[in-house]
């Protein structure tokens, strides 16, 4: 006779056993569909434009809830009319505010780039920080503009920046069940190799864009329907 914690005990191996099975399942199956996504998006890489961390920092800003083209339209006089942080930090607030505006939640945007590069001037020497816990102490910036940041203006790979492709695409192709972005990027880094978090989310980013859109996927034309569980999916084109 099995005895209640030998029982518990083995129930719980077990049940860690299938765990793992189907984290190892959904990596194999992931990693299969990445390599098909770059077979078919060669070029993926970040859409918006900068020339410095700065300016990367406040283009990320920007991109929330709006489009990178859009945002690609504001910087370029943006950047000549504040060409610096400190620029930027004794900058009247409301003629921040009308340079940003076309790009939506204006306020707010033009509030947060204003005392994120206070506190660059002041805690910073001026320069954007370059590691996680430093950056997230920016106003306005959360873990999916710091991996961006990191990931692209430093080459430091610290995490999966999710944006809402990211998070749409890692629902539908089975990866995750959470709809909070960061439990999301965890359940993408226990199957991604760190060498390929960057990479994946423009992959995942450009898929859908052009293919896995909301709230219709055109999943006729999907590159990666056989291996795709379409999880969610109800009707698509």
């Amino acid at each position: 006779m099995v005895s209640g914690s030998k029982f518990f005990h083995k129930k719980m191996k077990s049940a860690n056993s299938k765990k793992i099975a189907g984290h190892l399942k959904n990596a194999e199956r992931f990693t299969k569909i990445i390599r098909k996504l770059e077979s078919n998006y060669p070029r993926a890489k970040i859409a918006l434009n900068y020339s410095s961390p700065l300016q990367l920092l406040v283009a990320v800003i920007l991109s929330a809830q709006c489009t990178d083209k859009r945002v690609n339209m504001v910087t370029p006089s943006l950047f000549r009319e504040f060409p610096d942080a400190e620029a930027f930090a004794n900058a009247d607030i409301r003629e921040l505010e009308q340079a940003v505006r076309s790009t939506g939640f204006y306020r707010n945007k033009a509030k947060n780039i204003r005392n994120a590069c206070k506190m660059i001037i002041s805690d910073f020497n001026g320069k954007v920080p370059d590691t996680m816990e430093q950056i997230l102490q920016l106003p306005g910036v959360a873990r999916k503009t710091a991996n961006v940041v990191l990931g692209n203006a430093f080459g430091i790979i610290d995490g999966i920046a999710v944006d809402t492709h990211v998070a749409r695409l890692s629902k539908r192709m089975g990866v995750t069940k959470n709809a909070n972005p960061v439990k999301i990027e965890q359940d993408l880094m226990r199957i991604i190799p760190r060498s390929r978090w960057l990479d994946t989310a423009y992959l995942l980013i450009e898929h859908g864009r052009a293919v896995c859109k909301a709230p219709t996927p055109l999943c006729s034309k999907c590159p990666i329907l056989q291996d795709c569980p379409r999880t969610g999916v109800n009707k698509s084109r």
